[in-house]
This record gives structure tokens, C-alpha cells and sequence, in this order.
């Protein structure tokens, strides 16, 4: 039995108003509620549920704010720790000390479950950074309705899922790049430039699968980095837009339904 994985979830706000927001009541995007739950309480909820995962860290600006969500109390292994302005910076401060793994998810992440995570870390074995992914066909399949941001490579198109599987410090050169590109984490081809022109050319005209192109950016900081194919579509519908939250909550019914039958 593998031992269990410390957790992380990313909880922050970015900086400016948040649409979601308007006319919510919360201030704070882990708290909106979808299906009768805060995002946050989702997503904390599918961490503890899953076997493999041992204590939970909420990493926000004002996580206390967090801690005071009705819909956590009582949940075991459950900690709080104020975070800085950016994702990596957060993010490297609360490594462990070693080389220990840890999984790494967002708030927004509501449709997690204990499957997906044993399905990532199962695929994540033996990396040093891994990150879940879908490809365009598995989603569009079952939601042709859903619009996401996507990396074009040989053999598919690719959208991130918010899971993410990090060797400890060993990372940190990794974290300190990504905090100078982050800015542009929706803009596939300059995050990808990013990383030198021979990725990009390679991008651009496909000369590589997306697990060829993550392994050679990962070789950059001498990491042996790997992607995670995830076979559910839900594993990369996070909350951003209204949109998908009313896809989200749809989901969500069809998931009880099936459950109560």
C-alpha cells in the first residue's frame, strides 16, 4: 500500500474583480456555492473521501475567512495557511521539506473525485512533476457544449485538469519559472514558447505527442516530468465561467440521481 499524499488546494483570489462574484454575496471565489456546497467544500470533500490522500492543506490570502465555512467543520486532517499574491510563490513556500510527493488541485475543482485522484496518481508514479490532462475528443464526447483552453499537439488537442503531482523542492526551479510565465497560463502557445524555441517550433508544426513535449520541458530543469491522461471529460470542467457552472451543477445532478437509483 502506498503511503498517503499530503494535499494541497489552491484557494486564492487573483488580483481584480472576479465576474463570477457579482451579485453572489461572497467575496471570495472558494465560497461561492454550486449545488447547495461552497466550491471549496466540494473539492475538500473528494480529497478526504479518497484513500490515498493524507492531510489536506487550503492555501488562501485570508484563510481564515476559509477556515470559517460551516461545511468543513469537523472534516479531519484539515489545515489552513495564508498564502502570498502569486500561485508558484504560494505554492513554494509550502513545500515539504524533502522530496516527498505532494498533489496539488484548485478550489474551482468541483467536479473531483476519489476515482479521478486514484487514477492520477496512479499514472503519476515515479515522476517528478505530473500533470492530469484531457483530450478534446473524451470531453467534447460527452459535453460538446464545454469550451476550454487547448494545447495542440501530434496525435490531439489537450486541456489542463487541475490535478498536479509535485516531487517536492526539487521543484522549485520548476515553481520560479512558472511564476514569471503564469500570467499568460491561458495562452497555450506563449506558456509553450516559453520554455525555447525548438518546444515551440515543435509545437506548432506537431512533431511531438504532448507527453513527448511535457517530458522535454521537464528535461529543462532536469525533472522527469509526465502527463496524466485522464479517461473522464469532468476531470478538466472547472468553475470559471458561468457557463460552466451551470454545466457543473447539471453534472452534479445526474451524479445524485444515479447514485439514488
Amino acid at each position: 500500500m502506498s503511503a498517503l499524499i499530503p494535499a494541497i488546494v489552491m484557494a486564492g483570489s487573483r488580483p481584480g474583480p472576479d465576474p463570477l462574484l457579482t451579485g453572489s454575496g461572497v467575496s471570495t471565489k472558494a465560497l461561492l456555492p454550486i449545488a447547495g456546497r461552497p466550491m471549496l467544500v466540494h473539492v475538500v470533500r473528494a480529497l478526504r473521501a479518497s484513500p490515498r490522500v493524507g492531510p489536506i492543506t487550503v492555501l488562501a490570502q485570508n484563510s481564515a475567512e476559509l477556515a470559517a465555512e460551516p461545511g468543513l467543520a469537523g472534516i479531519s486532517g484539515l489545515h489552513f495557511r495564508d498564502s502570498g499574491a502569486g500561485i508558484s510563490s504560494s505554492l513554494a513556500a509550502a513545500l515539504p521539506a524533502g522530496d516527498d510527493p505532494l498533489l496539488v488541485t484548485t478550489a474551482d475543482n468541483v467536479l473531483l473525485t476519489p476515482t479521478m485522484i486514484a487514477a492520477f496518481l496512479a499514472g503519476a508514479e515515479d515522476s517528478d512533476v505530473a500533470v492530469a490532462m484531457v483530450e478534446k475528443d473524451v470531453l467534447l464526447a460527452r459535453y460538446p457544449e464545454s469550451k476550454r483552453t487547448w494545447l495542440k499537439f501530434r496525435g490531439g488537442w489537450w486541456s489542463g485538469a487541475n490535478m498536479f503531482r509535485l516531487r517536492g523542492r526539487r521543484v522549485l526551479p520548476l515553481l520560479d519559472f512558472w511564476g514569471r510565465i503564469e500570467r499568460d497560463r491561458k495562452k497555450g502557445l506563449k506558456i509553450i514558447a516559453a520554455f525555447g524555441p525548438w518546444l515551440l517550433i515543435g509545437a506548432l508544426l506537431r512533431l511531438f505527442t504532448i507527453q513527448q513535449g511535457i517530458a522535454r520541458a521537464g528535461m529543462r530543469f532536469g525533472l522527469k516530468a509526465r502527463v496524466v491522461p485522464m479517461s473522464e471529460g469532468e476531470a478538466c470542467i472547472d468553475a470559471d465561467k458561468p457557463v460552466d457552472i451551470e454545466l457543473i451543477e447539471k453534472i452534479m445532478a445526474a451524479r445524485q440521481a444515479a447514485a439514488s437509483a
